[in-house]
């Protein structure tokens, strides 16, 4: 089949394609996610040689995974991609000690409802805006907020799976991006970076 044919499909069929012999489907799934799953690595990681290497090694696993047939088609197939991603960047910070410890105890109730306007502005300042801009304002970050960001809004996980991934309360994990674009706004305004 055709790369062109492979485009219309959606990625339940791409894969099911692939596990039927067409090896070009998975190009396809691969081309069509690999920005979004390498830019969050990437964004984790900080170092473009580490982030390629576990680029592959999620790939790897994926190709392993649906081969075995253990792939279910609950949820999207990019978000279960970033799952795996996510779980090999902590295990790389795990192996390396570089992860910070963040105590699972914290909570900001407070911020359990985030009300409409914050989400506009949430939506306005990440989504608007070119990847290098934000991507050197995620950056600053500290790191827990840095995660939470990356996970929101380039992996497109809910608070929900944000909050089981990362092993903390769903309130903790808003109250993480709250800070995080209390932050962003300051760096903004602190360094005049240009958004436009």
């Amino acid at each position: 089949m055709h790369r062109t044919q492979l485009k219309p499909l959606s990625d339940r069929e791409l894969i099911n394609c692939y596990l039927g012999g067409e090896e070009k489907a998975f190009e396809e799934l691969l081309s069509r996610h690999k920005d979004k799953v390498y830019t969050s690595i990437y964004l984790f990681v900080k170092d473009q040689a580490l982030a390629e290497d576990i680029f592959q090694e999620v790939f790897i696993k994926i190709i392993d995974t649906l081969r075995k047939g253990k792939y279910n088609h609950e949820g999207k197939f990019v978000q279960w991609a970033m799952r795996i991603a996510y779980n090999m960047c902590v295990d790389h910070f795990r192996r390396s000690k570089r992860k910070p410890t963040v105590s699972p105890t914290e909570t900001f109730d407070i911020f359990s409802v985030l009300s409409t306007s914050e989400d506009n502005a949430e939506t306005t300042i990440m989504k608007s805006q070119t990847h290098a801009r934000i991507r050197k304002l995620v950056d600053m970050l500290p790191p827990e907020q840095r995660e939470v960001v990356i996970l929101r809004h380039y992996a497109d996980l809910s608070f929900k799976e944000i909050a089981a991934l990362t092993r903390v309360s769903i309130n903790t994990a808003l109250g993480r991006m709250r800070y995080a674009l209390i932050n962003i706004r300051k760096l903004i305004a602190e360094k005049e970076i240009s958004l436009q």
